[in-house]
């Protein structure tokens, strides 16, 4: 317990931190306000949230813990509840016997010590953490299994006489779905995963490229779960048979999230994944997704240029369709009409006119982008180069005065000039219409909350990987897991990138036909950096681990 019961604005001026006229005035502005008095002085500028905890650890002898490398088990977790840790800002992080730790932003807040000591029955030790650690610990650690538990045993059993739209509009699966969306955006994630097994429901968050098992749910409320995701994507909720696509708009701490949803029946039910297109994390400038100076100054020649086509590849969920919402941003000037034609358009680019392919109505790419070469446009971003009919366009826009920007599925830069053959694009019309070609993957970045230095064993992948010999000195990288970065050691991801530029040495090649392996041997005989070598730089450089490296782009590279 604290001894000393003096009120934290009491110990700063006994401390000389802060004056009493300051003090009175932060009190007159926290009745107006509500906020904690420590959240008010630091706003006040008289103080810093530092200063505070000094005073409270020299004064009251409370130390101070760091819970980005604190873990809290689940069985700590629930001695309180949820909303209790959110209105006082407290946590527990130990219980021993009746004796408890709880972590806290203002440990003189005597009104949540008693209230915590009469919810648990236990004796409270506080120890004093930084608001912004608190706020995350409890966000990592309650989450949504608080309310998984309390309305998940609310949905009933499943009932083939129940309604869908009844079991549906049930107040326990609303508000479920409502918190999955609301902590899959607070997490980053890129994508929910609601998916039945044998015994259960699982909820997977896809967070940097990985997914991650969020919470189980009794087996019983799939129906409820799945239906309301129908409804609220207007889906046609009696249909199970065959797959579904729809959209969700929600607004999320005040910021528009769109939502793109897919159902799946499979042989357990239905499968849905949630598609969080969230446009505050959008990166729209060049400078920031991750180009070596190199690369970058390879690539601005490229996007500069007046008229040709530039192909951006890789797979599915590797940046592609960021790296050129951010190219576009950069050629985005009043004097350009810029038109796209995507499937979807994901994010609002102010100043460009963006076309939704609807092929159901028969707005195909190749039919969207015919029509744009009627509006007179400076610059055509294609959404992906799906087939013939849509390369020959493209190539043939590009070789007429327009800048053309896509995407292509490849696994490497010169992967994507043979794709184009492969379409049936003559090849001196692929030599002649591509300026270059940019490959890309995203490698996950090391929490720099846990960040540690490590040297490799002597028989260690990563040795065998950098060609580095077992004596040879070597230092890395990697995160050793906090609650900041969910216990993975990654916090976001960057690109690692390769360019390669159509040389007049290339384009003789590409007419001949050459192999993949030709023309990849004549860009690095001409200085390209393949996306391996750019991916060992910033692993060296302590930005990404080599185990990260391996993982994405191992084979061949």
């Amino acid at each position: 317990m604290v001894k000393n019961r003096k009120k934290l604005g009491d110990l700063l001026v006994e401390a000389g931190t802060i004056t009493q006229t300051q003090l009175d005035k932060a009190l007159t502005v926290q009745k107006k306000t509500g906020e904690r008095l420590g959240k008010t002085l630091v706003n006040l500028g008289y103080i810093t949230e530092r200063g505070i905890i000094e005073v409270l650890e020299f004064q009251l002898g409370v130390p101070l813990v760091d819970l980005t490398a604190a873990s809290v088990g689940s069985d700590v977790a629930a001695v309180i509840p949820a909303a209790l840790a959110e209105r006082y800002q407290v946590l527990p992080l130990k219980k021993e016997g009746k004796k408890l730790t709880l972590a806290m932003v203002d440990p003189t807040n005597f009104y949540a010590i008693d209230d915590v000591r009469m919810v648990t029955g236990c004796e409270v030790q506080p120890v004093i953490a930084a608001e912004r650690e608190i706020v995350q610990a409890i966000n990592e650690t309650y989450g949504v299994r608080e309310l998984v538990e309390k309305a998940a045993s609310r949905i009933r059993f499943d009932d083939p006489l129940a309604s869908d739209i009844q079991t549906a509009d049930d107040a326990p699966a609303v508000s479920i779905v409502n918190s999955l969306i609301s902590q899959a955006v607070k997490d980053r994630a890129s994508d929910i995963h609601i998916e039945p097994q044998d015994k259960n429901l699982r909820v997977r968050f896809r967070i940097d490229g990985v997914l991650r098992e969020v919470v189980t749910f009794p087996r019983h409320t799939h129906a409820s779960l799945i239906s309301r995701v129908k409804i609220m994507s207007e889906m046609d909720i009696a249909e199970k048979r065959l797959p579904q696509d729809g959209r969700i708009k929600v607004n999320e701490a005040g910021r528009d999230i769109d939502i793109r949803v897919s159902t799946l029946p499979t042989i357990l039910g239905e499968k849905a994944v949630l598609r969080i297109l969230d446009k505050q994390t959008v990166i729209l400038d060049i400078n920031s997704l991750g180009f070596s100076a190199d690369n970058l100054n390879k690539y601005r020649n490229l996007y500069r240029q007046p008229y040709g086509m530039i192909l951006v590849s890789g797979p599915t969920g590797s940046g592609k369709t960021t790296t050129l919402y951010s190219t576009l941003a950069a050629v985005n000037v009043p004097g350009k009409n810029i038109i796209t034609v995507e499937d979807p358009v994901e994010y609002r680019l102010d100043g460009v006119n963006q076309v939704q392919v609807n092929p159901r109505a028969g707005l195909t790419f190749a039919n969207g982008l015919r029509s744009i070469l009627r509006q007179d446009p400076n610059i055509i971003m294609v959404g992906e180069v799906r087939d013939t009919e849509t390369a020959d366009i493209a190539v043939r826009s590009a070789l007429t005065g327009h800048l053309v920007l896509s995407t292509a599925h490849t696994n490497d830069a010169p992967g994507a000039i043979t794709r184009l053959i492969d379409m049936e694009i003559e090849p001196f019309l692929a030599a002649s219409s591509v300026l270059g070609v940019v490959a890309q993957r995203l490698v996950r970045v090391v929490c720099p909350e846990c960040k540690q230095q490590y040297t490799p064993a002597p028989d260690s992948p990563e040795r065998l990987f950098l060609g580095i010999g077992p004596d040879e000195p070597i230092t890395l990288h990697r995160g050793v897991g906090c609650l900041r970065c969910g216990h993975s050691g990654y916090r976001g991801r960057v690109a690692i990138h390769e360019v390669m530029p159509v040389t007049p040495e290339m384009h003789e090649l590409i007419i001949r036909r050459a192999s993949t392996g030709e023309l990849a041997a004549l860009a690095r005989s001409q200085g390209m950096t393949t996306m391996r070598e750019d991916g060992i730089a910033k692993a060296m450089a302590g930005l990404t681990t080599v185990e990260e490296v391996m993982r994405v782009a191992y084979s061949g590279l």
